[in-house]
Parts: C-alpha cells; sequence; structure tokens
C-alpha cells in the first residue's frame, strides 16, 4: 500500500518510467505465453519450446537492467526522515524498492495475459488468424503454468532490485581509474574472442529459413559457437564500457586543454563507471543488431521466406527498448549527482555556456567513438558468417 501510495504521488517522469517498465514487463511476459502456446500445440517438440524458453531470458535480463535502474534514480524509495522515523531504514527502503518494481512488472504481466487471451479467441468473438497457430489457439493451457510463467518477469525484477540496492557495509574505495581501466583489457580481450569464435564456427552454409531464428553455422537453427560468441562479444562491450568512457575523458583532457576541454574530459572520468556499462549495453546490442541486418540482408533474397516473426521483432523491440531507456535514465543520474558541483561553479561565476558546451562536447565525442566502435564490432561479426 506505501509503494502504491508514493507512486501515486511520483514526478509525471517517473510514473513515465514505471510505465515503460509495465510496457516491456508486458512483452516479456506475452513473449513466454507464446512460448506456452507453442507448447501446448507441438506437444512433440519439446526442444523447439526450450529453445524459444531461453530466448525469452535476453528481454527478460534487459527488463531487469531497466527496473534496476529506474529503481536507482526513484525519488520516492530514496532515504527520507519521514520514513526513518516511522522504521523505515535502508533495509525497508529497499524491500520497498523491490515490491514497485514487481507491482508494475505485475501490471505489465496482466495486461499481456489479456491481450494474449483476446488474440486467441478466449475472450471475445474468434481468434485472430494470422496468430492463431503462432499462440496455439483453440488448445487447453494449464493455468498452473500460464501462472508461473506470468510470475517470472516480477519475481526477477524484484530480486534484481533487492540485489543491486541492498544495504552495504561502508568501506575504503580503491581508487576509481585502477579498477575502471582494469576493466578494459578483459573487455577487449573477451571481445577478440568473441569474434573469432564467431568466425571458426560460423563457416557453413545457411540453415533453412522455416528454422528457429537460424544463424548460418554448420549446425542447424542456432549453432552453439555463433550464439557464444555473439554472447562474448557483448559481454566485452559491457565490461569495456566504463574504461573506455574514462579512456575517452582522459584524450579529452590531455596536453594543455582550455576551460572547456578541461571540464567536459574530468566531468567524463567521473561518470565513466554510471554511464560507461549501459553504454556497453546500448553498443551490444546495436553491434548485434547491425549484424543481424548485415547477415540476413544478404543469406536470404528480398522475395524469400523471412527468418524474423513477429515474436522476434517483439523480442528486439523490448531488448533495444530497455537498453536505450537504462542509458538515458544512467545519464540523468550522473546529471542528477552533479547537481551541487553546477551551482557550486555557477557560483563561482563560471558562464552557463561553458557549462553547456562542455557538456555538448563529451556527450558528442562519446556517441561518435561509440557508434564507431559499434559500427566496426558489427560488420567484423557479420563479415565471416555472409560468406
Amino acid at each position: 500500500m506505501l509503494s502504491l501510495r508514493l507512486a501515486r504521488g511520483a514526478h509525471p517522469l517517473v510514473l513515465l518510467r514505471r510505465l515503460l517498465l509495465t510496457a516491456v514487463a508486458g512483452g516479456v511476459g506475452f513473449l513466454l505465453l507464446c512460448t506456452l502456446g507453442h507448447a501446448a500445440t507441438h506437444p512433440k517438440d519439446i526442444d523447439g519450446s526450450l529453445v524459444r524458453l531461453a530466448w525469452c531470458a535476453v528481454p527478460l535480463a534487459a527488463t531487469a537492467q531497466l527496473a534496476v535502474a529506474i529503481a536507482r534514480t526513484d525519488p520516492a524509495t530514496g532515504p527520507r526522515s519521514g520514513l526513518a522515523a516511522a522504521g523505515y531504514g535502508p533495509g525497508r527502503l529497499t524491500l520497498l524498492t523491490a515490491v514497485s518494481a514487481a507491482v508494475f512488472c505485475a501490471l505489465g504481466s496482466g495486461l499481456a495475459l489479456l491481450v494474449f487471451l483476446q488474440l486467441r479467441g478466449d475472450l471475445l468473438g474468434r481468434p485472430v488468424a494470422a496468430t492463431a497457430e503462432l499462440l496455439g489457439a483453440g488448445e487447453p493451457l494449464p493455468w498452473a503454468a500460464v501462472l508461473t510463467l506470468l510470475a517470472v518477469g516480477p519475481v526477477t525484477t524484484a530480486v534484481a532490485s533487492a540485489i543491486a540496492l541492498r544495504p552495504r557495509e561502508p568501506r575504503a574505495e580503491k581508487s576509481a581509474p585502477s579498477g575502471i581501466s582494469h576493466g578494459l583489457p578483459w573487455g577487449i580481450a573477451l571481445t577478440a574472442t568473441g569474434l573469432a569464435l564467431e568466425a571458426y564456427a560460423g563457416r557453413g552454409p545457411a540453415p533453412a529459413p522455416e528454422s528457429l531464428f537460424p544463424l548460418p553455422g554448420r549446425l542447424d537453427g542456432s549453432p552453439p559457437g555463433v550464439v557464444g560468441g555473439w554472447a562474448l562479444t557483448a559481454i566485452g562491450l559491457v565490461l569495456a564500457g566504463p574504461g573506455l568512457a574514462q579512456l575517452i575523458g582522459k584524450v579529452l583532457s590531455a596536453g594543455r586543454p582550455g576551460a572547456l576541454r578541461l571540464l567536459a574530459g574530468r566531468v567524463l572520468q567521473d561518470d565513466a563507471v554510471r554511464i560507461g556499462r549501459p553504454l556497453g549495453v546500448v553498443c551490444a546490442v546495436a553491434s548485434g543488431a547491425l549484424a543481424a541486418a548485415e547477415l540476413y540482408g544478404t543469406a536470404w533474397e528480398s522475395a524469400g521466406p523471412r527468418p524474423f516473426g513477429p515474436l522476434t521483432g517483439l523480442g528486439a523491440a523490448v531488448v533495444i527498448a530497455c537498453a536505450t531507456a537504462t542509458a538515458i535514465t544512467a545519464g540523468m543520474e550522473t546529471r542528477d549527482r552533479r547537481g551541487e558541483t553546477t551551482a557550486a561553479l555557477l557560483r563561482l561565476g563560471a558562464p552557463a555556456s561553458v557549462l553547456r558546451g562542455a557538456a555538448a562536447l563529451r556527450t558528442t565525442v562519446l556517441l561518435t567513438v561509440l557508434a564507431a566502435l559499434t559500427w566496426a564490432v558489427g560488420v567484423l561479426a557479420a563479415l565471416p558468417l555472409t560468406r
């Protein structure tokens, strides 16, 4: 009840983030229900149902990451003297955050169930012809399985939020530069290993277009080597994100910089941890989308069958929306954390135009470098698979 009261009195921008979380959780719930519909229609195709269920883990993880980012910037669950006096210390505030994430995800799962039943024709009218076979229309659904699958999203986001925001004992902090720079070599190594694994496992003809989310390679369907290579590449980009952001900040402030470059570089180095990994996730998603577009654009003719179905598009849309929203939320979090510093600079007489110029400079340079890196990784990932 307290979480609902805090949600009702929240800022419109905060409500917008929560509605976005509800929408993507609904998309994940719909994907899980479609997997159940496939299992009901094809009871003997156990492997196909398990693979569909495994593919749902990617949008589910993206939804959990978005829930954690929203929880970090949620002012309703931050420390308050009134809540502390009422017995809501750090531990209970963390529990309140987890409950809030679960409530909004449960709302999305409920909406997904209504849409799923309507498209199947279980509520009103006949099933939609285009989705009848895809959703298992006409086949009875085990409601225990339905409720279990719908609970996966709320439980996952609640657990992720509770773990990420759990109270920690204060300890001596290590110097940020050494810790961040240590992750850059590991990220580069994992990215290179993933690209090499894709090049080795991707040699071979493309599989049949009717197979589930086919990827060219030696095996039918989704070759483990290619999928593993893409996973390593994505992990490498995420690990390299903070170190790369800090390196760009160091380059900006190198030599004898003016006030603009110095301010842009130092702020980027300070914010490398908070914005580096979300931007690394965006790079991983964008490079994967670029590689897939390049791969399937050359593997199948325009008039031939399509390897991407509506459910693949829905899953990709959920992942892209979550990655983009998480990066934007992280950027807004860093801006809020710099509020006191910005106010102090203005009081000291720093022109507002210099602060705006520094923000524009670091944003432009960071996005330019990351866009080039994303394009390079996407092209290199698709190059050995299109030969």
